[in-house]
């Protein structure tokens, strides 16, 4: 399961671009937290304890404990903005939730014993369609990924999302299709290979 991350936050007083850049030159991220029919609350945030929490590679599918005012509430990270040249966080959005209430997250694919797949043995590559799956889940049990387990795949198998084993109460916000998550495909070099024999063939 996905851990539970906490974010310490002031409450902002001031809106507006001029406040938000003050706030920034400060080392601070401008940051709102809305939803369940309540007020949105204007925070600003420290930018080095939120990139450490972007560093995890898992900030948007975790819950985010975020401390305003010696109160913790329960969130979701939905966007964080980021300055288009130095990569910089300029803004976040968090969105409130309850402790069991049912959330639409992306959660990261991760594919496991390509050694066991006898299409990768053979020189195949693994070309990821997916590098994420959108999952309607528990808050409380955020799958910190989806595992594909490459067992068995030959050279020119698709594999499904059917083929995965979701989480415990964790189903698919598409379901409407078996999409694919992966292709084994062959090398470039074999398949160069095969298209000059072909052309010999014909040339015959």
């Amino acid at each position: 399961m996905s851990e539970q991350l906490t974010l310490s936050a002031e409450a902002r007083d001031r809106a507006g671009k001029g406040a938000s850049r003050a706030l920034r030159r400060e080392g601070r991220v401008p940051a709102v937290i809305y939803g369940m029919n309540e007020e949105p609350l204007s925070i600003h945030v420290e930018e080095k304890l939120l990139n450490k929490l972007l560093g995890t590679g898992h900030f948007f599918n975790s819950v985010i404990m975020v401390e305003v005012n010696g109160k913790t509430v329960r969130t979701l990270p939905k966007d964080v903005a980021f300055h288009p040249v130095s990569d910089r966080p300029l803004h976040a959005d968090f969105l409130r939730v309850s402790e069991h209430a049912t959330v639409h997250v992306n959660v990261p694919v991760r594919f496991e014993n390509e050694d066991a797949s006898p299409g990768l043995k053979k020189g195949g590559v693994l070309n990821v369609v997916r590098h994420d799956v959108e999952l309607i889940v528990d808050a409380a049990e955020i799958p910190e990924d989806v595992v594909v387990d490459l067992t068995g795949f030959e050279v020119g198998d698709s594999i499904h999302i059917s083929a995965v084993t979701l989480p415990k109460g964790a189903k698919t916000a598409i379901d409407d299709r078996d999409f694919t998550l992966a292709t084994i495909v062959a090398p470039s070099a074999l398949k160069s290979a095969g298209t000059e024999a072909e052309a010999e063939a014909e040339g015959e």
